[in-house]
């Protein structure tokens, strides 16, 4: 097999395509080929010894892919070999080949390709949680997502609009808003042109959204709090901008309204009946079409490199997928 290793987390210019041992599969293990995998965020955090999780070194980065089962270790009993499966395991994915946990691995139904496969559980399990779980989202509620035309966005564009909410999607270009607009969103507003606040209050007549759905934090933040409804929810997704703000709290308590983190792994940790019961209305809803994800492009595995650049660039729409 081969894979990029990650021997020396200074970044993205250190990872190496090396020739490795093909693993054995030891107990509750699966040994997948990949067929793709995804590119997202926290696999260019991790690469830089920025993310939450450090990986003991070396370790291969690619934390979602999807592919067929070639073995299956001891005790693995809904898992079978030949089987398509998507997996979220934080490691493995850039690469030919990698053991994943069976607990963490997502059958994938017929029809159901691996680069759609590879680019799903993350962003819509995320927004799922976001939108359903943390802010009880309801029919006929205004949503604002931040950052919208992105992975984590496009996913909760398309899960708002399938829960019957109005759905206003942020971007930084025309481009990105005309995007948002294909997939269903109500109305968009582009924020490297215009005032987020002054916007909010047209496409609302006043009243603020409903729910924030914010992956970016940064600068967008605070307007986008003091512009919140009331009893409104503002969900703490991420931070692809960059810095982490900080919110004077007055703001909560001035519109009623709720801080609301939103951290989904922890949630399939702690709760996994909840966790596979959502997955399951996730594949459900793509089986019926109500969500796809959406690709900007795929590109060969051994061009990891170069997606990775793409992405820094933020230029991307929807999710980038390396293939074998």
């Amino acid at each position: 097999m081969h894979a990029w290793l990650c021997e020396n987390p200074v970044g993205v210019d250190a990872l190496n395509w090396k020739e490795l041992p093909t693993p054995t599969p030891g107990p509750g293990q699966v040994l997948i080929q990949i067929q793709a995998a995804s590119l997202n965020f926290p696999d260019l955090l991790i690469v830089q010894n920025k993310y939450q999780m450090k990986p003991e070194l070396p370790f291969v980065p690619g934390s979602e892919y999807a592919g067929n089962v070639q073995a299956v270790g001891e005790g693995v009993k809904h898992i079978q070999v030949g089987q398509s499966v998507a997996c979220l395991s934080g490691t493995g994915g850039f690469g030919t080949h990698t053991l994943a946990p069976a607990k963490l691995c997502m059958p994938l139904p017929a029809g159901f390709p691996a680069t759609d496969g590879a680019a799903f559980i993350m962003t819509y399990a995320t927004s799922h949680h976001a939108l359903v779980d943390r802010a009880a989202l309801k029919a006929g509620e205004t949503v604002l997502v931040l950052g919208a035309a992105g992975g984590v966005g496009t996913a909760a564009i398309q899960i708002a609009k399938a829960m019957g909410a109005k759905v206003i999607a942020a971007a930084s270009s025309d481009e990105k808003c005309a995007l948002c607009k294909s997939l269903g969103a109500d109305a968009t507003i582009n924020y490297s042109t215009e005032n987020l606040r002054e916007a909010l209050k047209t496409l609302t007549e006043g009243k603020g959204p409903d729910v924030v759905y914010d992956p970016v934090g940064g600068d967008l933040a605070e307007p986008a709090f003091r512009s919140i409804a009331w009893r409104g929810r503002y969900l703490v997704v991420g931070f692809a901008g960059g810095p982490i703000p900080s919110l004077p709290l007055n703001l909560p308590l001035l519109k009623g309204a709720s801080l609301v983190g939103v951290f989904w792994g922890d949630f399939a940790r702690r709760e996994p009946q909840a966790n596979a019961a959502m997955m399951s209305e996730l594949a459900q809803w793509y089986g019926q079409g109500k969500i796809k994800p959406v690709l900007d492009r795929t590109l060969p595995m051994r061009e990891l490199k170069a997606a990775y650049a793409l992405m820094g660039s933020r230029s991307v729409k929807g999710k980038l997928v390396m293939v074998n």
